[in-house]
C-alpha cells in the first residue's frame, strides 16, 4: 500500500513510500481509507513545533473517515463495511483525559491516517452520520470534537446565551454551527471582512473586525452591557476574552494559533470571576454525542478544498493559506 512518512521535521521531508497492507489482529479492525483532514497539529508538527511521541518515521494526520473491510477475533463494535472515523486519543473513551490515555494520539503518538490502510482497535473508531460525505466526515475528529467539548460537554451552553467565537479557523467554524444548534447567539471576530461576511451568511448574529479598535466595546454593547457567556479563544489573546465576559462566563482556550503565552492583569480576571479551561480536544463519548446532533440536525461541516492522494503534500500548504475557509481534504 501507499503511505506518506515524516522523515525529518519538514515538508521536504514527507515521502511517498510503500508499506505492506496490515492486517487486524484480535480486537482490531482494518480500515480502507476514503478521506483525512488537515489541522494546525499537523503543520506544527511538521514544522517541529509540536510534540511527538513516535518519533521519526511518522505517518501523520488524526482525522479521516474510512470503511472497514476486515476485523479481527472478538470484534464486535462495528462489521466490514461499515463507515467509521478513527477518534483522535486511541485509548481516551471517556471521562477526564489522564496521561495513559492522552499517549494514544494519532500522527503523533502512534502513525496517522495519511495512508491507505489503517489498523486501529476497535474501541478506536465511531460511526459517521450517514448524510455526510467522506470529506465532510473527515472534519470531525479534532476540530469539531474540540468545539463540542468545549460548548457542550464542558461549557453547558444553553438557548439565549452569547457566545463570542475569536477567529474563523475550522474550530471556530464548528463552535458557530453548534452555538446556533444550540440555540445561542454567536458573535463572531477575524481578521478578514470576506471571511465575515461567511460566517454571518451561517448565521452569525453579529460579525465585527479585529483590526477595529473597539471591538470589544462593542462586544459589551451587543449584549447590553453584560458581556458574553463564553468565549471560544483559538488566538492566545486572553485580555481581550475577559474584557468580554460576563460575570461568572467561562473562557475555552483551544489550541495557539497566534500565542503559546496567555497574560492577563489579574484584576479584571478576579473582578469577573472568570472561569478558565484549556480544550484538548475530547473523548469517544464526546465525539459520539456530537455525531448524534449532526445527524439529528443534519448539520453539514465546511470543506474549503479537496486534494487527491497523489499531491497530498501540497494539502499542507495549502491548508495554511490565510484565505481558507473551512477543511482542506485529502481524498482516496
Amino acid at each position: 500500500m501507499k503511505a506518506y512518512e515524516l522523515r525529518g521535521l519538514s515538508l521536504a521531508e514527507l515521502a511517498l513510500v510503500a508499506r505492506p497492507e496490515p492486517r487486524p489482529k484480535t480486537g482490531q479492525v482494518l480500515l480502507k481509507m476514503r478521506a483525512v483532514g488537515l489541522n494546525a497539529r499537523d503543520r506544527q508538527i511538521i514544522a517541529g513545533h509540536y510534540p511527538i511521541g513516535k518519533g521519526l518515521p511518522l505517518v501523520p494526520l488524526s482525522d479521516g473517515v474510512g470503511e472497514v473491510v476486515a476485523v479481527g477475533a472478538g470484534v464486535t463494535r462495528v462489521a466490514v463495511g461499515d463507515r467509521v472515523a478513527p477518534i483522535f486519543a486511541q485509548r481516551w473513551l471517556s471521562g477526564p483525559r489522564a496521561p495513559d490515555t492522552w499517549s494514544s494520539t494519532l500522527g503523533a503518538d502512534l502513525d496517522g491516517l495519511l495512508q491507505e490502510f489503517v489498523v486501529l482497535h476497535e474501541d478506536g473508531v465511531v460511526s459517521v452520520p450517514t448524510h455526510l460525505t467522506d470529506a465532510e466526515g473527515a472534519t470531525l475528529g479534532t476540530a469539531g470534537v474540540a468545539a463540542w467539548h468545549a460548548l457542550v460537554t464542558q461549557g453547558r451552553v444553553a438557548a439565549g446565551d452569547y457566545v463570542l467565537i475569536q477567529g474563523t479557523g475550522s474550530v471556530s467554524l464548528f463552535a458557530l454551527q453548534f452555538a446556533l444548534l444550540r440555540g445561542a447567539r454567536a458573535i463572531v471576530t477575524s481578521g478578514s471582512p470576506k471571511k465575515l461576511e461567511r460566517a454571518r451568511a451561517l448565521g452569525a448574529t453579529a460579525v465585527l473586525l479585529r483590526t477595529e479598535a473597539d471591538w470589544v466595546s462593542r462586544v459589551r454593547d451587543l449584549t447590553q452591557g453584560h458581556g458574553v457567556d463564553h468565549v471560544i479563544d483559538v488566538t492566545g489573546d486572553l485580555e481581550a476574552a475577559v474584557a468580554c465576559l460576563r460575570l461568572g462566563g467561562l473562557i475555552s482556550q483551544i489550541g495557539y494559533l497566534a500565542k503559546t503565552r496567555l497574560e492577563v492583569n489579574v484584576i479584571p480576571f478576579l473582578l469577573a470571576n472568570a472561569r478558565l479551561q484549556g480544550i484538548s480536544v475530547g473523548p469517544r463519548s464526546t465525539f459520539e454525542d456530537m455525531n448524534r446532533a449532526i445527524g439529528a440536525h443534519a448539520l453539514r461541516p465546511i470543506v474549503a478544498r479537496q486534494i487527491e492522494f497523489a499531491q497530498a503534500a501540497e494539502a499542507f500548504s495549502l491548508s495554511d493559506s490565510a484565505s481558507e475557509f473551512g477543511k482542506t481534504i485529502v481524498t482516496f
